[in-house]
C-alpha cells in the first residue's frame, strides 16, 4: 500500500483530549506551525468522548491555582450557557465546539478521524516522524517537536520511551467506568444521597445490583432534569488491549441499565427517566504511565512539594478506585495546600524530542491518581505545548531547555506557576 508523505510541521501533538488540545493550542500561539491529530470527529478525549464530568476542583479556599488555558475554556462555555459554576459541570457537546474554535483561532492546523500507527526513529532517539491512518490512507507526518496527547502514552511507547502499568502489587490499573446522562429526572422528588445510597447498598445485598462500585456517584449538570451517573465500575480491563477495551464497553452498557432500571422502578424520581447519551468511549481512569526525568510520588501530593522547574499545580487527592472490588482510597494533601508537578515529569526518558501532555506523565500509580484529572491535565498540556514550541525556536530539546524560560512564559500566557 503507497503512503503518501505530509509536510513537515514544527510542532505536532497526537491526541485531542484536555491536555493535547491544550498544547496545540499552545504551541500555535506562539507562531510555530501545528498539527493536532485526533482519531474521534472532535476534540475533548474523556471530557467528551468519555463523556466524563465536571471538572474537578482547580481552587485552594476558593483560589485559582490552574488558569491559563482552563480558565479560557471555562469562560466560553459560561458565556454559551454550557457552564455550571456550582459543581464546575460543563455541556460536552458546547466543548465540542469550543474547543474547535480555540484551535482554529491559535492557527492549529486540525485532522480528525486519524488514527496514531506507529513512529519512526533515529539511532540518536530523535523522532523523525508518524505513521498515521485515516480515510486518504496511511501517511508520514514529519516534525521538529512531538507531543504525546494520546493518555496511553501510544506515541512514547513506539518511539522508545519506558512506562509502567498499573500498581506495583499486581500491574492492576485503576477499574472503567461508562459515564452516562440520565434525562427526565423529577428533581422535586429527588432522594437524597444518602437515602440512594442505603436503598443501593440494599439492592446490592439482595442481587438486584450487580456493580462492583460501594455506592451511586452522580452530579447535577448544566440543563434541569439532566443528572450525570460518574458510577459503573468495570474491573481488571487493560486500556491498551484491544479485546478488554471491547469487553468493558459491553460490561459498562450492562451495568448503566440495570442501574437506570433499578432506579426507575424504586424511586419515583425516576419512573420516566432515560438514558439519553452514554459516552462514545469506555472511561479509562489509567493505563500506562510514561517515566520520564522525575518520578511523581505519593509523597509529593500528600506532602504538597514544590518544585524549582513546575510548571502546574494541583490541588485533587490521591483518588484510587478499587482495581478487585469495592472500595475508593483517598488521601489529601493539608489543607488550603496545593503541590506543584515539575517540568521533568513531563520529559519521557530515552526520546530526545518528544514531551508528553496528559494523564500519562512520569508518576507512581498512586500519584497518577491525583494528576490524572482533567483541570491539571490542561495545565501539563499548556506547558507541553509552550515548551515544544520555545525547544522548536531555540534549537534545543525538551532536556536542555532552561525550565525558568518556560515559566516565563507560562506566567505570560496566563498559567499559574
Amino acid at each position: 500500500m503507497p503512503i503518501r508523505s505530509e509536510e513537515e510541521f514544527e510542532v505536532v501533538v497526537v491526541g485531542g483530549g484536555p491536555g493535547g488540545f491544550s498544547a496545540a493550542v499552545s504551541a500555535a500561539r506562539r507562531g510555530v506551525s501545528t498539527l493536532l491529530l485526533e482519531r474521534y470527529g472532535f476534540l475533548g478525549g474523556m471530557a467528551t468522548a468519555g463523556l466524563v464530568n465536571p471538572f474537578m476542583s482547580f481552587h485552594v479556599e476558593g483560589k485559582e491555582i490552574i488558569r491559563g488555558v482552563l480558565r479560557e475554556v471555562v469562560e466560553r462555555l459560561t458565556e454559551m450557557g454550557g457552564y455550571n459554576p456550582e459543581n464546575r459541570s460543563f455541556d460536552p457537546e458546547i466543548m465540542k465546539y469550543v474547543l474547535d474554535g480555540m484551535a482554529l483561532e491559535a492557527g492549529v492546523e486540525l485532522l480528525y478521524h486519524t488514527v496514531f500507527v506507529d513512529s519512526e526513529t533515529s539511532e540518536d532517539s530523535y523522532i523523525r516522524g508518524i505513521l498515521v491512518h485515516n480515510k486518504s490512507g496511511l501517511r508520514f507526518v514529519t516534525g521538529k517537536m512531538f507531543v504525546d496527547g494520546t493518555g496511553d502514552g501510544d506515541l512514547a511507547v513506539s518511539a522508545g520511551a519506558p512506562f509502567e502499568k498499573g500498581r506495583v502489587s499486581d500491574g492492576l490499573t485503576q477499574p472503567m467506568t461508562l459515564n452516562f446522562d440520565l434525562a427526565a429526572v423529577d428533581l422535586g422528588s429527588l432522594p437524597s444521597r444518602e437515602e440512594l445510597n442505603e436503598a443501593y447498598r440494599e439492592a446490592k445485598m439482595r442481587g438486584e445490583i450487580t456493580c462492583p462500585r460501594e455506592n451511586l456517584l452522580w452530579f447535577h449538570t448544566t440543563r434541569k432534569g439532566l443528572i450525570h451517573f460518574n458510577t459503573t465500575r468495570i474491573l481488571k480491563a487493560d486500556g491498551t488491549n484491544g479485546k478488554d477495551l471491547t469487553e468493558a464497553e459491553i460490561e459498562g452498557r450492562r451495568q448503566a441499565f440495570e442501574i437506570v432500571n433499578w432506579l426507575k422502578k424504586t424511586f419515583p424520581a425516576f419512573k420516566e427517566a432515560y438514558i439519553i447519551r452514554s459516552g462514545p468511549q469506555v472511561g479509562v481512569r489509567e493505563t500506562r504511565r510514561i517515566i520520564g526525568e522525575y518520578v511523581l510520588n505519593a509523597e509529593d501530593i500528600i506532602e504538597a512539594r514544590k518544585f524549582p522547574d513546575a510548571i502546574c499545580r494541583g490541588s485533587y487527592p490521591i483518588d484510587i478506585h478499587n482495581p478487585t472490588g469495592e472500595g475508593t482510597i483517598i488521601k489529601r494533601p493539608p489543607p488550603g495546600e496545593y503541590y506543584e508537578i515539575p517540568y521533568r515529569c513531563l520529559i519521557p526518558r530515552g526520546v530526545e524530542n518528544l514531551l508528553v501532555a496528559s494523564r500519562c506523565i512520569s508518576a507512581t500509580h498512586e500519584a497518577h491518581s491525583a494528576v490524572r484529572v482533567m483541570p491539571i491535565v490542561m495545565g501539563v498540556g499548556q506547558a507541553a505545548g509552550t515548551a515544544a514550541a520555545l525547544c522548536v525556536k531555540k534549537g534545543t530539546t525538551p532536556r536542555r531547555l532552561d525550565p525558568q524560560d518556560l515559566r516565563k512564559a507560562l506566567r505570560e500566557s496566563g498559567a499559574i506557576v
